[in-house]
């Protein structure tokens, strides 16, 4: 039976309410930036608490870009990101003319190493900008110890990171420069495209609301809807088109509302994994402190004894129809990162090693059992064949 399942890597979690809130802002009339934009982002700022405001945008990359333009980077200025991540998040600071210091990951965890972010600095280090990777935090403390010695400050990409905990405060409450959540398709909330900048500092959200849209300083939903002069604006900076649109925001509503639930049901799926896999060869995720996790991410690694490698490990779940990913290629290994910087794979031993076993399980809310008894029993088949012939041989 398991075998006749399809299971997709992911599959997103839309509801009735989402599609009655896009069908509510077509009839509205308004489907740009506007009320429920503004909404998205007075609602996103209470779940997180810590006093902060949110900028909605169209991607996590934007607010990237956003918030370290804010603080000023560009040409001259240094910037450390993990190797083991997105191209997003390290091409943002080339946007600015600034440059790129890639820095091994944490062995277990995968995040940035605190110890290889010490040893990067230099006396051009503006900013840092550590990946939660994969929904779990990471070591916010040493990583903040050390950012603040040197005086360099945090933009926090927490694109998997939506609600994960340092501590028991929520991952965009931690008082850093910034931190950046992506509402992609399968992300822990969706907009289907989309994002959203969190700061505490008032000088970033003001400048990251003006840069957003063109570097005007009145949104659209106040020159068209207030009364009066309202077609008149003034450009105070040449700004960037990054907007999030009320249709994108509507949808975002009804998700947030949801986002407790999603992360107990993919915690629920990780559970599940973590039992059905406890014998097998493969290195599951570090679980980190109790409820801090998100779980955008179940990337498990191949133990050397594993009976397959990575891609053909891969290639069999496919056949069972069971779906995977790879997160991520590092960015020591991409042909413009190696080629500007003259990259070295001995440089990032963790996140080469990590790379070359590493695969994605699938893991989302709406999972039935069926699906994830279709996973875990083709993962326990494919990885326990091996032995099987092994001990009849």
């Amino acid at each position: 039976m398991r075998d006749s399942i399809k299971v997709p890597f992911f599959r997103p979690s839309i509801g009735d309410e989402e599609i009655e809130e896009v069908v509510a802002t077509l009839r509205g009339g308004w489907l740009t930036t506007g009320d429920r934009a503004r909404r998205f982002e007075d609602g996103f700022a209470d779940f997180l608490g810590g006093n902060v405001e949110a900028i909605a945008v169209n991607s996590a990359t934007a607010g990237l870009h956003l918030a370290l333009e804010a603080l000023g980077i560009g040409p001259g200025d240094e910037v450390i990101v993990p190797d083991l991540t997105f191209t997003a998040t390290a091409e943002v600071v080339r946007y600015l003319g600034a440059e790129v210091k890639l820095v091994d990951v944490d062995p277990e965890t995968l995040c940035m190493d605190p110890d290889r972010f010490a040893d990067a600095i230099s006396g051009r280090t503006r900013a840092v900008m550590p990946v939660h990777y994969g929904g779990l935090s990471c070591d916010m403390d040493r990583l903040g110890r050390i950012a603040a010695s040197n005086g360099i400050e945090i933009v926090e990409d927490a694109a998997h990171a939506l609600p994960t905990r340092w501590n028991g405060r929520l991952i965009g409450a931690l008082g850093t420069a910034a931190a950046v959540f992506s509402f992609y398709a399968n992300k822990t909330i969706t907009t289907g495209e989309g994002g959203m900048l969190v700061t505490s500092r008032r000088e970033i959200a003001e400048r990251a609301r003006i840069m957003r849209l063109h570097g005007i300083d009145r949104d659209s939903f106040d020159r068209f809807s207030r009364p009066g002069a309202g077609w008149r604006y003034d450009i105070v900076a040449p700004g960037f088109k990054y907007n999030l649109s009320d249709l994108a925001a509507g949808v975002g509503l009804r998700q947030l509302r949801k986002a407790d639930l999603f992360r107990d049901q993919r915690e629920a799926v990780a559970a599940r994994y973590f039992e059905a896999f406890s014998d097998l060869p493969l290195r599951l995720p570090a679980r980190g402190a109790q409820g801090g996790h998100a779980w955008h991410l179940f990337a498990v690694r191949l133990e050397p004894d594993a009976p397959v490698d990575r891609d053909g490990f891969i290639a069999l779940l496919t056949e069972r129809g069971i779906g995977s990913s790879v997160h991520y290629a590092p960015l020591h290994q991409m042909t413009y990162w190696k080629e500007r910087y003259g990259l070295k794979a001995e440089d990032f031993p963790v996140a080469e090693d990590a790379f070359r076993s590493l695969v994605t399980l699938p893991l989302f809310p709406a999972m039935r059992d069926e699906e994830i008894d279709a996973v875990t029993g083709a993962v326990r088949d494919i990885l326990t064949a091996g032995r099987q012939v092994a001990a009849g041989a």
